[in-house]
């Protein structure tokens, strides 16, 4: 065997560095893991429950399969959930839930710390340079407060979060390796461009099946992409594959809405149906200040954007760094398809505006009307942005001639960043807070109700609507398999399904289940039978309607 070269065996520096960005990234999410976890504040807000719990439905059910996905919410965060609550206790717990954000994080500040690099690979800037600013932005997008909480959760953010960094990183590789090629003999030269193209649009397709922000995101880098191939019409190879990442990106979508059609009649039922945003704003009637007017949606969302990472007038400067950094980085790059990238940056701008205008979605910040936190986890997805702003800042600072030294350029950032993020941590994130709130309006009613079916029989059936409360069963360990629940019916068969158990569980309950668990005003309570029932027990909690426990009547039972 010949042996091999030491050019051969060296390393990749830039491979060497990110290496020991997601170490850092993965001790950081382990230990503040571990630190929520010990809290018991991992489960805290109910959409991360029922995450949770839409994923286990898929294995543990009266009727397991991917219609358990539902709709509303995409499926791909449920997807990479299942595996890891195969385990009842990773179930029991919320850890399986957890994981999938914990590896996006990770993820997450290895892409911002790339991404960096390939903005700066072109310029005038040295590797230490480079290798300052790419840090820098890495910290402030993995030191965040507000994201170190989520991440250890199994809200669906970090993990749109890291497919949205890379779609990024890879369209501006796409961008640079376009700018390297000859305009002649391009075909043996464009194999980085096509890679770069290709893994974007994956990326893409990756976020729009987890958060429907990636459908705007793939609407504007489609739009990018068409761009690029009218400029380069000619050219056979970049329009082939600027056509297959388009059509790559339109294709979570398209599934999406035959899945919604296939399964509920429907293909807009995730928008319209009776779980939509717009339905759920009907019934919760949540004041929503954005309504209808574009400005106040845009100024409501900046500054929830802002108080992820700063108080006050911090936040401020935060968001005037970013604004200036854009102008330098687009004017400096002006005729370059890598400007671009600034648009993506920034499109969640426009999206959020547009959803809080006119797509029935409220965003409250504690310091405006109604003065309260609401949906604070949305100024997550400008962390990018603030992050990628503040190294390159980094990196312009550096060619000022009066700062010769590294220290002179990082300083002032590094600065900001720490006063900025002590004041978030002094005075606790907004999306630990939003989260505690949540719990605490659910505790005493869900506590309660865990303490009673303690003392039921092992084994026991229940007959319960899950919508708001399946975390009492995931709390006790109880799987769902034993639980007759709103989501046990042909979704297809409109308006009900008389065939489906739920349906015939609600009619005669005692040929079904042993419990019957009904909250005032829930499916159960308002269409359950109670020939056969005798009442147990009835829990209050203070701010909560009440619940009601029967026990199915023994005669009945026994001849099921």
């Amino acid at each position: 065997m010949r042996p091999r070269s030491p050019r051969a065996t060296k390393q990749d520096p830039r491979t060497n560095r990110l290496t020991r960005v997601g170490i850092l990234a993965a001790w950081a999410s382990i230990g503040s893991f571990f630190y929520y976890l010990r809290r018991d504040e991992i489960l805290m807000l109910g959409d991360s429950v029922a995450h949770i719990n839409i994923a286990r439905r898929v294995i543990d059910s009266l009727n397991p399969g991917l219609a358990q996905l539902g709709t509303v919410w995409l499926p791909l965060p449920h997807l990479l959930m299942i595996p890891f609550l195969l385990s009842d206790k990773m179930w029991q717990s919320g850890i399986g839930g957890s994981i999938p954000s914990m590896i996006a994080y990770v993820f997450g500040a290895v892409g911002i710390f790339r991404l960096v690099g390939v903005l700066l690979e072109s310029t005038s800037h040295t590797r230490p340079e480079t290798h300052l600013a790419s840090s820098v932005a890495a910290l402030v997008y993995g030191a965040n407060p507000n994201l170190i909480y989520m991440q250890s959760t199994a809200l669906t953010e970090p993990l749109y979060l890291a497919f949205f960094i890379w779609a990024v990183v890879y369209f501006a590789e796409f961008a640079a390796a376009l700018r390297k090629a000859p305009r002649q003999q391009m075909d043996p030269d464009y194999p980085a461009a096509r890679r770069a193209l290709l893994r974007c649009a994956l990326f893409i397709v990756c976020a729009e099946l987890t958060r429907y922000d990636g459908w705007f995101l793939g609407a504007v880098v489609g739009t990018l992409i068409a761009a690029i191939g009218v400029c380069h019409w000619k050219d056979r190879v970049i329009r082939w594959n600027a056509v297959k990442s388009l059509a790559n990106i339109a294709i979570a979508p398209t599934l999406w809405l035959i899945y919604n059609a296939g399964m509920y009649g429907n293909p807009l039922e995730f928008a319209n149906g009776p779980y939509s945003a717009k339905a759920i704003e009907q019934r919760v009637a949540a004041p929503n200040p954005a309504a209808h007017n574009l400005w106040v949606a845009a100024s409501y969302f900046l500054k929830s954007a802002q108080i992820t990472l700063a108080i006050g007038n911090w936040g401020r400067l935060w968001l005037l760094v970013a604004i200036v950094v854009t102008a330098v980085f687009v004017w400096r790059m002006r005729k370059d398809v890598i400007v671009g990238v600034a648009a993506l940056l920034w499109s969640p701008v426009v999206f959020y505006s547009l959803s809080l205008a006119y797509g029935s979605i409220p965003l409250h910040v504690p310091m405006w009307w109604p003065f309260a936190i609401f949906n604070q986890r949305f100024g997550l997805q400008l962390l990018p942005l603030f992050a990628i702003s503040a190294g390159l800042l980094v990196a312009y600072l550096s060619t000022i001639p009066i700062l010769r030294h590294q220290w002179q350029v990082a300083a002032p950032t590094v600065l900001l960043i720490v006063i900025s993020y002590a004041f978030v941590w002094a005075d606790k994130p907004l999306c630990w807070q939003e989260a505690w709130n949540n719990w605490q309006v659910r505790r005493g009613l869900d506590t309660a109700v865990q303490l009673a079916l303690r003392e039921f029989p092992p084994n026991s059936r229940f007959l319960m609507d899950i919508t708001e409360h399946v975390g009492i069963m995931e709390r006790l360990g109880i799987p769902l398999r034993r639980v007759v629940n709103n989501e046990d019916h042909r979704p297809w068969v409109r308006p009900t399904d008389p065939e489906g158990t739920w349906e015939r569980a609600l009619a005669d309950p005692g040929r079904y289940v042993d419990f019957v668990i009904a909250f005032e005003g829930d499916l159960v309570d308002k269409s359950v039978s109670r020939t056969n029932l005798t009442l147990l027990e009835v829990i209050h909690a203070i701010g909560r309607p009440p619940a009601r426990i029967y026990q199915v009547h023994p005669a009945t039972n026994s001849s099921r």
